[in-house]
Parts: structure tokens; C-alpha cells; sequence
């Protein structure tokens, strides 16, 4: 048999072992196994412990429960939409109500004896994209108690009573956001631009606004 054809019918060798390497693999094993372990075991004892304990209610519900009944009482039990304390602005006291009680309860709220919200502090617009909005903040400056109304309409011929008659700072906000948002204020002494030129086309805060020039 020739040389060469020992080589070809010998069997190979198996490669040596490098136990230091074997070593580094066995411990990385091992330490995944470690990890997965305790991932379960801090999973399982997640799901046994107890639910945490409830929020304690808030001081200021009482008050939100008494503006919704005095808000009812005086516009009826349709005229909240939706009513919660805004806990990103400390739990203030918030009322979604029906558009078409808007010019009555604004009355309402500066004049109540019990409510005299006889500050505006602002009032803001917002575009939801399948309505809008119009937000009041206002304060007592007696008994300090504050709120927020929101006052939702269509964008389409969107349009919310203006409260420039009930608080008169309402007035250029009210303005701004008719300028910008294109919401119209029915009632208001003096409706026109605030910002932008009287020609301009379009209402520049709204979500579907296209500008005239895009690098603008």
C-alpha cells in the first residue's frame, strides 16, 4: 500500500480540547440559566403579590361633585358630556359640556353665589382632527376654587358662543383663536384677525393647514 493511500484510510484525529475555553463556555451556560431563573421567580412572585393599594380619593372631588349638580341644576341633566379631575393640572375640575348650553352656564358660573368665578384666566383652542375645542380656565378670586370647560364643536363651521360678554378678557384670545383655529364666536363685540393679515387664507394652527409657501 502506498504512502499516500495510508494517509487517505487513517482516521482523522479528533481536534484537541481547549479546557479553558470548554470552562468559559460551561460558566456563560451557567450564567444564563442563573438569569432566566431568577427573571421566573421574580415574574412568579409579581403575579402572587398583592394589588397595590388604591389611590386615595382626592380633596378636590367634592368640588367637582358640586359643580357638575349646580351645573345641572341650572342647565339640566344633559348639559355635561363628560366631567373628571385633570390630574396633569392637579386634579382641577374639569366639565366637557353640550355646545348649546355654553351661553347660559357661562352666566351661570360667574353669578352663582356659591361659584363666582369672576376671573377668566385663559382660554385655548384645541384641533382634534374629528372635532374641536374650546377650553375656559377659570378662577374665584374669593373662595380660590378653580375650573376648566370645555366646550367641543364640529370643525366644520365650527362655532362656540363667545363668553367676551360674561368675562371680557375673553375677548382677544377668543379673537386669536378664531384667527388661527378658525373657530367663530357668535356674540363677540369685536371678531376679527389678531395675527395674521386680513386677506390670509386658511387658519395656520389647524391640523389640515397647507401653507402657500411649504419652506415657510
Amino acid at each position: 500500500m502506498s504512502e499516500e493511500q495510508e494517509k487517505k484510510d487513517k482516521p482523522e484525529e479528533a481536534p484537541a480540547v481547549d479546557p479553558e475555553r470548554e470552562a468559559k463556555l460551561k460558566a456563560a451556560a451557567e450564567a444564563r440559566a442563573a438569569r432566566q431563573a431568577a427573571k421566573e421567580k421574580a415574574e412568579a412572585e409579581a403575579a402572587e403579590a398583592a394589588p397595590p393599594e388604591p389611590k386615595p380619593p382626592s380633596p378636590k372631588q367634592p368640588q367637582l361633585d358640586r359643580l357638575v349638580a349646580l351645573v345641572r341644576q341650572a342647565a339640566g341633566d344633559d348639559a355635561i358630556m363628560e366631567s373628571y379631575l385633570n390630574e396633569l393640572n392637579g386634579d382641577m375640575p374639569t366639565l366637557v359640556i353640550h355646545n348649546k348650553h355654553w351661553r347660559s352656564i357661562a352666566s351661570m358660573l360667574k353669578e352663582h353665589e356659591e361659584l363666582r368665578f369672576n376671573y377668566l384666566r385663559n382660554v385655548s383652542g384645541v384641533d382634534y382632527e374629528t372635532h374641536m375645542e374650546v377650553v375656559y380656565h377659570m378662577i374665584s378670586l374669593e373662595s380660590k376654587q378653580e375650573a376648566a370647560i370645555k366646550v367641543r364643536t364640529e370643525r366644520d363651521a365650527a362655532s362656540v358662543y363667545s363668553a367676551t360678554p360674561v368675562w371680557a378678557t375673553a375677548n382677544w384670545n377668543e379673537r386669536e383663536i378664531y384667527d388661527l383655529l378658525g373657530i367663530d364666536f357668535p356674540g363677540h363685540p369685536d371678531l376679527r384677525r389678531i395675527m395674521m393679515p386680513d386677506d390670509w387664507v386658511g387658519h395656520p394652527l389647524r391640523k389640515d393647514y397647507e401653507p402657500l409657501d411649504s419652506e415657510v
